[in-house]
């Protein structure tokens, strides 16, 4: 089955390249790779440029929602893989998802990996508790396991059973808002903690002032879909995920002054 590799991007020149070279080594050759440039203002069209195997698409509306849409949109392949650019793939990734689409009782299934960040300390620890608010956690929550929009596989078939119906909004998380309406239309979602990316934590390092926002998203989308338990979510993220992120943040930011930034 052809797999499509959908990448949003937003002034990633740092990350994307490093990203590519991990798609560039994969032991089964994706059969396109799309990056959706969502107005940088940086060298990110070019870096995509670069490898020839690349299609840029451009998404003027500006958003990851908005972005992720306009890949999927320009997707051909049977299979639409999505990660974002500052993912490194293991070198197995294409040829993992294809065996798995080839079993027939999955296609009626949207599949999703875990991953382990690369930029913090105690990252097996950071990725495991991650691990279990997004995956387990989360589908005691809302009913399913969550997409996650740097590991992700879904059927181009899927997509147009519900891209119609997905939410067009910022202040969500357009991964699990996508999750719910796949769920809703009767596709199954499984949860694979085998087959692993390497990511960014960003609102620890990079993106730390937007946290409080982020924190939000989640009990926003469970409360668009009318999810009673979004009362819930909204309070594990105010007492565990909103301190339990921040104190991590300060500790990387003393860390960082004394010098000892982690290796990528």
């Amino acid at each position: 089955m052809r797999v499509s590799i959908v990448i949003p991007a937003y002034n990633e020149e740092d990350h994307l390249r490093r990203c590519l070279e991990s798609i560039a080594a994969q032991t089964v050759k994706p059969y396109e790779v799309i990056v959706v440039d969502n107005n940088s203002s940086d060298q990110t069209a070019a870096v995509a440029r670069s490898f020839p195997f690349v299609t840029v698409v451009t998404a003027e509306q500006q958003g990851i929602v908005h972005a992720r849409n306009a890949g999927f949109n320009a997707a051909t392949g049977d299979i639409i893989g999505r990660i974002d650019s500052d993912v490194v793939m293991p070198p197995n990734w294409v040829a993992y998802i294809q065996a798995f689409y080839a079993r027939p009782e999955n296609q009626n299934r949207a599949w999703t990996g875990s991953g382990y960040f690369y930029n913090v300390r105690f990252s097996r620890l950071i990725s495991w508790v991650y691990a279990q608010l997004a995956f387990k956690i989360n589908r005691l929550i809302s009913g399913c396991s969550s997409l996650w929009g740097s590991n992700m596989a879904i059927t181009r078939a899927q997509w147009l059973a519900v891209r119609d119906e997905v939410h067009n909004r910022t202040d969500i998380h357009e991964d699990l808002d996508l999750t719910l309406h796949l769920a809703a239309a009767g596709y199954v979602i499984v949860y694979d903690p085998k087959l692993k990316t390497r990511a960014e934590l960003r609102r620890v390092v990079s993106e730390r002032s937007q946290l409080w926002k982020y924190t939000m998203w989640w009990p926003n989308t469970l409360r668009l879909h009318r999810k009673p338990t979004w009362l819930v979510c909204w309070w594990i993220s105010v007492t565990v995920i909103y301190p339990g992120v921040y104190c991590l943040a300060f500790m990387e930011e003393i860390a960082r002054l004394a010098g000892r930034a982690p290796k990528l």
